[in-house]
């Protein structure tokens, strides 16, 4: 058991390092204001499916807070824990999912696409705007075309990009009874 929290919490280190590279540096700019399309979520939802919902959570929240203080502001906590819950809802389904142990077949692919599509319409077509007009009061339309395009957006890179990765990593992982004794 305290093997898992050594690699549980290098992993929401790593993974909140690379979610800051890749948000801060990878952006690519859309044409909707404020709003990038963010690789970062395809790491986040790969390390939320393999270490649960607190460790999916930890990445999000400190990942987008360093990309936001990294623009010399305050974090624009709205969208913080947006982030936040992205890998708190992908990282509750990590249960029904294998991959550390390897396992990424049709049923894992439709989980890991089902917990994305919950996890970014639930933060940024809820959460994230309703948030920007009780903390920031700003235009109802801005931030619901913002949300909007911040779901389709992640989803599609975390879906894609995530799978990928989930995919590449599960290759690499010995199956059980695999191995020949000689």
């Amino acid at each position: 058991m305290k093997n898992n929290t050594v690699k549980t919490f290098v992993a929401i280190g790593i993974g909140a390092a690379l979610f800051f590279v890749l948000g801060r540096f990878v952006a690519i700019p859309s044409p909707i204001a404020n709003t990038n399309i963010s690789l970062q979520y395809a790491v986040l939802g790969l390390l939320a499916a393999m270490y649960g919902p607190v460790a999916g959570g930890l990445i999000g929240f400190i990942g987008h807070t360093l990309i936001d203080l990294s623009w010399g502001g305050a974090p624009w906590w709205s969208w913080v824990l947006s982030s936040a819950l992205v890998g708190v809802i992908v990282g509750l389904f990590a249960k029904k999912m294998n991959i550390q142990e390897g396992e990424f077949g049709k049923k894992e692919v439709i989980t890991f696409a089902i917990s994305n599509v919950i996890a970014h319409v639930v933060a940024w077509c809820a959460l994230a705007p309703v948030l920007d007009i009780l903390i920031y009061q700003e235009p109802v339309n801005k931030v619901f075309a913002q949300g909007a395009f911040a779901a389709i957006s992640n989803t599609l890179t975390a879906v894609i990009v995530g799978s990928l990765l989930i995919v590449a990593f599960t290759k690499t992982i010995a199956k059980k009874g695999s191995l020949d004794k000689e």
